[in-house]
């Protein structure tokens, strides 16, 4: 990729728009308001909210929809506009939404900046903060692996802390904490809209907010001051009864509802708890929950704020904003009724899409796994199922902690189990992983001695970062790929060689206390409400039920001073040097548009069968490190993907029936000049938010996508970058095409410049026979992203406008 001198474009049009933006953020909230003793925040969410009353009158509104409404660019246009006058809203209207904020992690803030530099504008017009999370390898503890990290990484750290000055954004250095839990203990407060270049974004619902997992070119548009465009989303209700007892947790209601919804119960859906169990529950215990909503293919998911809210707030020193909080739920607004107020909860008679109750007092531990996180099995019964299905018995590893599991309440709790064992004279027989979510929460646990617990156990304690959850381990027990064996961890995901590398390691997920419990008996067969350990003197030693701690007894420690933010205001002088010889990092070349005709001559790659996660199109663990060079990074372009016709891994056939790994196919295919397209089936893109599972196959040269169902997030991510996502109309066309068979669009260039109005077909010429099918599919484009797509992409768009 040549280096682009971004100095030369002026950007005229656009920094006129972003200093548009940037007077309405001073003065927009102000100019028919009386509002006078509200903080910002909470006066243009209070005004917005208002002006869904006035449009929507007395309708009763979900907890998730008064928020999103309230972040609404235009009300009125959004709300009435396809909706029956307001009361279809919710799965037909466009919503174009004004976040308040984005949160970057660095493997794809790499992109999203790269793609923001070409916008060419001075600053961000929302804050924005950057975490460097993702690029540490855990392996033998939490010093040396950050040493290594940073000596590994220095030159995409450096890219991102100099981008983070110029563009004035905060910016959390390599063992700061992971991405949510920081976002978790800093940025979230209720009534907040955020986008986070992540699926997980969404554990920030346990603070009541609505935080949506997006893909950089989404998370550009935010940051450009741009609408966000999002399908109203349908609201599934969790309620709540009743009250968690011995060994069940938050993280044991998450893997029921992924077993009970699957992996794509949640599609379309924000997932709104509610009922009098949601006050049983701590906030971080909220956010566990909202953190795996992601499994179930949810848009986000959200708590009502409550007084545990209001606690972590205070805990992590944040008094004012649990002050304010108050204050806004009780200011009143135009009129007399309940509707004037604005309240962190449901209105009273709101209705759900569908309902879902769960008694908290009968929910036992489950365990979900292998290799996909909605079968679940409930603890009681897992002996039997590992026995059944001839999984593995013996216990690798347990590892604890991550972005979903590490706080101070599930901590002590583990805790607590540990030091029973320790004075029965057990240590554990699997090794034992320990990852703190933040430097706020390791110090916090160092300061009140449960990590010396944990280390005095033989725990290792890694570092404040992603490690194992994401793939950057390196195991230490002698385990080679292909030797199959099993991992308990309280993680959220458990794809197949996501954390290792080996396609036969089988993760299994399970809250903290159980992945300790059970690491200590070293078997998967092991059930510590039941049974037993022989102590080193031969006595019989049974766990005692889990006890912890809500929240530390005095406030967070914040960590040693290193690990602090660094906020800055934006400085134009700062340069940002990514040398042409980069193997980490390189400038983007703009994406050609959509020709001034329908598609033809595309050519079946490769036809994939089960399971397509963003995983399997884009892998992480040591790929990572090419995040920012999109030529680099296409090497691995499902590069895990089972082709349908041979059930081979990773094997895909040229025209001449030469055989070839899929991403060297498609690379001889790209120098040929030859456009092509994958054909797979269902949930395809399923996972993580990482738009280059989009972004890899579109420079390579795919233009569409036809399956028979998409993930939501990648979905939206393959258009932003031009390429079209497809599904069969009839599930069974599936088995009509094959690998090599040519295809051409009817119909898709007319739909694309109506908005994505029309009917779309592709004709399917069978390689061999000449044999033509024609096959109806089906589309969800709207009128911007018709747009996206015939410029080429989303970026193209936008620096197509800082070029005027």
């Amino acid at each position: 990729m040549r280096p682009i001198d971004l100095a030369s474009r002026s950007g005229v049009a656009l920094r006129r728009a972003f200093q548009a933006q940037q007077l309405r953020r001073v003065t927009g909230s102000r100019q028919y308001s009386n509002v006078t003793s509200l903080p910002p925040t909470y006066e243009k969410l209070h005004n917005k909210y208002s002006e869904v009353r006035r449009v929507l009158g007395a309708q009763r509104l979900t907890l998730a929809e008064k928020i999103l409404y309230s972040h609404l660019d235009n009300v009125e246009e959004s709300l009435l506009n396809n909706t029956n006058n307001g009361r279809d809203i919710r799965g037909k209207a466009n919503l174009k939404l004004k976040p308040d904020r984005v949160n970057m992690q660095d493997a794809s803030a790499q992109m999203a900046l790269l793609q923001f530099m070409s916008c060419n504008l001075p600053q961000t017009a929302i804050p924005a903060s950057i975490h460097c999370d993702h690029l540490i390898v855990g392996s033998k503890g939490a010093d040396d692996d950050l040493q290594a990290g940073i000596q590994t990484n220095h030159e995409v750290f450096d890219f991102l802390e100099s981008a983070a000055k110029k563009y004035g954004l905060d910016f959390w250095a390599p063992g700061a904490g992971i991405i949510h839990q920081t976002v978790l203990e800093n940025y979230a407060i209720p009534g907040l809209m955020m986008l986070g270049t992540d699926s997980h974004s969404p554990n920030a619902g346990g603070m009541s907010t609505i935080t949506i997992g997006v893909g950089g070119a989404d998370a550009v548009e935010a940051l450009v001051g741009a609408p966000w465009e999002l399908k109203a989303p349908k609201v599934l209700g969790v309620s709540l009864t009743g009250k968690l007892s011995n060994w069940a947790s938050p993280k044991d209601l998450i893997l029921h509802l992924a077993g009970l919804l699957t992996v794509r119960g949640g599609t379309g859906y924000i997932v709104e708890y509610s009922g009098p169990g949601v006050e049983t529950l701590s906030c971080t215990g909220m956010a566990t929950i909202c953190n795996m909503g992601a499994e179930i293919g949810a848009t986000t998911s959200i708590f009502p704020y409550t007084e545990a809210s209001a606690r972590y707030l205070q805990s992590t020193r944040r008094e004012q904003a649990a002050k304010n909080a108050a204050t806004f739920q009780n200011f009143p607004g135009a009129g007399a009724s309940e509707d004037a107020y604005f309240k962190f909860k449901a209105d009273e008679g709101a209705q759900y899409d569908e309902l879902i109750e769960i008694d908290l007092s009968k929910l036992e531990p489950h365990i979900n796994g292998p290799h996909t996180p909605d079968l679940s099995t409930p603890l009681s019964q897992f002996k039997a199922t590992v026995q059944e299905q001839k999984w593995p018995e013996k216990l690798s590893a347990g590892l604890i902690g991550s972005c979903t599991n590490s706080s101070y309440e599930d901590m002590t709790r583990v805790e607590s189990i540990v030091r029973a064992a320790e004075e029965a004279g057990l240590k554990p027989k699997a090794d034992f992983y320990v990852t703190p979510g933040s430097e706020q929460i390791r110090a916090t646990l160092e300061r009140d001695g449960t990590l010396q617990s944990f280390e005095k156990a033989g725990g290792i304690v890694l570092s404040n970062a992603c490690g194992p959850c994401i793939g950057q381990w390196k195991r230490q027990d002698g385990v080679e790929k292909g030797t199959v064996n099993a991992i308990l961890t309280s993680y959220n995901r458990n794809f197949r060689g996501r954390n290792d590398g080996n396609l036969d390691t089988m993760n299994f997920l399970a809250s903290p206390e159980i992945v300790t419990a059970m690491a200590y008996a070293g078997s998967t067969t092991f059930n510590p409400v039941t049974d037993s350990l022989t102590t080193p003197d031969g006595k019989e030693f049974k766990f005692p039920a889990p006890h912890g701690l809500e929240g530390p007894k005095t406030p967070f420690d914040i960590g040693k001073d290193v690990f602090k933010v660094a906020s800055q205001l934006p400085n134009p002088n700062e340069q940002i040097a990514i040398a042409p010889t980069s193997e980490r990092l390189a400038l983007l070349e703009p994406f050609e548009p959509f020709p001034e005709s329908d598609l033809s001559g595309l050519k079946v790659l490769v036809k994939v069968s089960g399971k397509c996660t963003t995983d399997t199109i884009s892998a992480a663990g040591p790929w990572l490190k090419y995040k920012g060079h999109l030529p680099n990074i296409s090497a691995n372009t499902l590069n895990t993907a089972v082709n349908a016709e041979t059930n081979e891994v990773n094997v895909a056939y040229d025209l001449d029936g030469s055989k070839h790994t899929i991403p060297e196919l498609a690379k001889l295919w790209k120098e040929r000049n030859q456009p092509w397209l994958v054909v797979a089936e269902h949930n395809y893109g399923e996972g993580s938010a990482r738009e280059h599972a989009a972004l890899q196959p579109r420079y390579l040269g795919a233009r569409i996508i036809v399956c028979k169902s998409f993930a939501r997030i990648h979905e939206t991510n393959l258009k932003k970058q031009g390429v079209v996502p497809l599904t069969f109309v009839n599930e069974q066309d599936y088995d009509k095409v094959a690998a090599g068979d040519e295809v051409a669009t009817v119909g898709l260039y007319e739909m694309l410049q109506n908005g994505g109005q029309g009917e779309v077909q592709l004709k399917v010429t069978k390689k061999g026979t000449g044999e033509e099918l024609l096959i109806p599919v089906k589309h969800q484009v709207s009128k911007d992203q018709a747009g996206f797509i015939l410029a080429g992409s989303a970026l193209n768009l936008l620096s197509k406008g800082a070029s005027l």
